[in-house]
């Protein structure tokens, strides 16, 4: 198959972000499944790709790359003869907003939203465990304050950098998508911009190809 290789699995947070942004440019690509369970991820043949031992990794001919959201940069700029502009380059400003709302979404929403989705989904379902309720409840409080920002931003614009889609809104997509599959998905409900937001980008048929994958549908 002609393409880049994406190493990685489809429900794993990090290659959906990757995998939303082959499928919004129309990429060939060959998704290399990794078999977490039994350690593949740990194996040297991974950690030559990632030497974390994380997934995804990005095989391009000799082009080997990891960590989600440089891979995610490299397929858009890579394929941006596609006709989809998702990094707004041609203009500083713009590029510069969606720089910004990446930043957001890396430090400020995704520590706030990852526990919750940890706590509700993850502990219960691949561990066993018993969710630890005073770190969800803790985490929501830092994420409605986090909404409260993209609430009045929403407020003033379509999409997280401007009018246009970004980079910067599909990034928010994959622990988001599993927020809403918790019964914390309510949260959003008071923040009526971004609501409207989310079900705006959610529309779109990339992610709605990609949201079956993560849920197994």
């Amino acid at each position: 198959m002609a393409g880049v290789k994406i190493y990685g699995k489809p429900i794993s947070t990090c290659t959906a972000r990757v995998l939303l942004c082959l499928e919004e440019v129309g990429a060939e690509y060959q998704l290399v499944s990794i078999n977490m369970p039994s350690g593949e991820h740990k194996g040297p043949a991974h950690l030559a790709r990632n030497p974390f031992g994380q997934i995804p990794a990005l095989e391009d001919g000799d082009l080997v790359l990891f960590e989600s959201r440089a891979i995610s940069k490299y397929v858009l700029r890579k394929y941006k003869e596609s006709g989809t502009d998702l990094l707004k380059e041609g203009n500083l400003a713009e590029s510069a907003m969606v720089e910004v709302w990446l930043e957001a979404e890396s430090q400020q929403y995704n520590p706030a939203i990852s526990p919750i989705v940890w706590q509700s989904l993850i502990v219960p379902k691949m561990y066993g465990g018993t969710p630890d309720q005073a770190i969800i409840d803790s985490s929501l409080e830092k994420l409605k304050k986090v909404l409260e920002v993209y609430e009045a931003r929403l407020s003033k614009s379509k999409y997280l950098a401007g009018n246009f889609f970004s980079l910067a809104d599909l990034s928010h997509f994959p622990f988001t998508r599993y927020l809403m599959i918790t019964p914390y998905a309510s949260v959003f409900e008071s923040y009526p911009h971004v609501k409207a937001w989310w079900e705006d980008i959610t529309s779109r048929p990339a992610f709605k190809k990609v949201s079956a994958g993560m849920l197994g549908s």
